[in-house]
């Protein structure tokens, strides 16, 4: 991604954060990004694709971030455990995308069916691992759908919560206290 287009990008984020979809206008992306509308429409056709941009690029950070700690871990324990602290530092680091993808994820308009969709994915990653763990007797037998979407909610809004209230936030703090809680309720 240029510079640019970077710029566009990362202020639509905040300003889709801060206003919500429906109410940051294109005009108002490219004032504060200091870019003509001519530039914006080169890089996105229009505010949906930046949007779309937006979910693509960061559940793809989240699942190469996945990848990439899946390759240390051997047991069904240490995955999740690096599943939920990716996910706590991605809130941490990038409150505003996911704040933005929560935000928009409620309805059944277009916009929604596709943060339900990157959520859903996400979240079978979680089940998946829980799943491992009930058949190698690490963790006890549960609904691991609607475990995997309790760590998931559970992690997101703790984090989110969190730094709202406290900025100098500790991803690793934060795990300490509520990762390892939530996967150890799970062992057998």
């Amino acid at each position: 991604m240029n510079k640019t287009k970077r710029r566009i990008f990362k202020t639509a984020i905040k300003l889709f954060s801060q206003k919500g979809f429906d109410n940051a206008g294109i005009e108002e992306i490219t004032a504060v990004s200091g870019v003509a509308k001519g530039s914006l429409y080169y890089h996105f056709e229009t505010k949906e694709e930046i949007f779309d941009t937006l979910l693509d690029s960061g559940f793809k950070l989240l699942g190469n971030s996945i990848e990439i700690k899946f390759r240390h871990r051997e047991t069904a324990k240490e995955k999740l455990e690096a599943i939920i602290l990716i996910l706590i530092k991605i809130v941490v680091l990038y409150e505003e995308f996911l704040t933005v993808v929560i935000s928009n994820s409620l309805g059944e308009n277009e916009r929604a069916l596709k943060c339900q969709n990157a959520i859903d994915k996400f979240c079978k990653q979680i089940a998946d691992v829980i799943n491992e763990g009930i058949s190698n007797g690490e963790f006890k037998k549960v609904n691991s759908d609607n475990v995997a979407y309790f760590i998931f909610g559970t992690t997101y809004s703790t984090a989110l919560y969190r730094i709202k209230m406290q900025k100098d936030v500790s991803s690793s703090e934060i795990f300490e206290d509520v990762g390892k809680l939530l996967v150890d309720g799970l062992l057998s």
